[in-house]
């Protein structure tokens, strides 16, 4: 259509028409005079609409997806984050049920030595650059600790309290050069005394140049005069080597510690001596040998005379 006078009026006439069935139909209401229109319009028309409406959702979904991609990464970032807080609960559970653990142990120990004791934590270790074995526990005179106290954990022997400060104190762990202990042998009572030797097992200097020793035998803390500063009846190791008897006057043995030096956490400082010595009371039970299968051979004859072996394992 060319853009001509006549053109122009029909156009502003079209437009007062529309603005004028507006307007009526907004006074109208439901009872609007265009309604019966409208729903005609709708009958026609909305196929179509659904139509489209059904092409364009998944280009809208993708453009919702995109919009909310914000959201979800927050979501799994908050995930992720809950996740790791878990992971660290159950690490601390782990290592809160290991602690128990350990004090169960020690408990055992205690109570079957009749030690009275004063649970404590290993918080720092000995300076680097010394050559001394020693750990700082987290009572001191406060809690009623004293100089020369036995430590002791759930396995043996830890060491003795050599410096007490208000709230901490340290302790010469048992495989120290400098530390010594009287020990004594299970069963047979053969005295010695043990030396440490760091990472290496205890050496122990028999009294008795011909005591009957062999690997496996077991050793606990003689006890000091006073009981400071070593208790009697705390398990000290397993003899895992002896040295051949030359003639000497006492005998070498070496000794393998029930407790691990570099794995301490939970450890308790004997406050209160048993008053009666436990002996070997305090030491665990020996474990059980493995029986070895045997198997018993029989021979019977077949049918045919000749001689079958037979293997039966009870």
């Amino acid at each position: 259509m060319r853009d001509t006078r006549e053109s122009r009026l029909l156009l502003v006439l079209l437009i007062a028409i529309a603005f004028a069935l507006i307007t009526v139909d907004i006074r109208g209401g439901q009872d609007s005079p265009v309604e019966g229109a409208r729903q005609a319009a709708a009958t026609v028309f909305g196929p179509i609409e659904n139509g489209v409406s059904t092409v364009v959702d998944p280009m809208g979904n993708a453009i919702d997806a995109v919009r909310d991609s914000g959201s979800r990464h927050d979501r799994i970032a908050r995930l992720e984050q809950s996740n790791a807080a878990l992971k660290a609960k159950l690490g601390s559970d782990d290592r809160n049920r290991s602690r128990l653990k350990q004090l169960d142990n020690m408990l055992r120990v205690a109570g079957e030595g009749q030690y009275g004791i004063k649970g404590a934590e290993v918080i720092a270790i000995g300076a680097a650059q010394g050559f001394s074995w020693t750990v700082t526990i987290d009572v001191g005179a406060n809690d009623g600790i004293k100089r020369d106290m036995t430590v002791l954990n759930g396995d043996g022997l830890v060491g003795r309290v050599t410096t007490v400060g208000p709230n901490t104190s340290t302790v010469l762990l048992a495989n120290d050069p400098d530390f010594t202990v009287g020990t004594r042998m299970e069963g047979s009572d053969e005295l010695g005394f043990a030396s440490g030797q760091g990472d290496r097992p205890l050496r122990v200097q028999l009294l008795n140049g011909k005591a009957d020793v062999k690997k496996g035998d077991r050793l606990i803390t003689f006890g000091s005069e006073a009981d400071k500063p070593f208790v009697p009846g705390v398990p000290v190791g397993v003899v895992s080597r002896v040295d051949p008897s030359g003639g000497d006057l006492t005998r070498t043995v070496y000794v393998t510690p029930f407790a691990s030096f570099t794995k301490l956490d939970v450890v308790g400082v004997v406050i209160q001596a048993p008053k009666k010595d436990p002996r070997d009371a305090v030491l665990p039970p020996k474990p059980q040998p493995t029986p070895t299968p045997t198997v018993t051979v029989t021979v019977t004859p077949s049918a045919s005379g000749e001689y079958q072996d037979q293997q039966q394992t009870p």
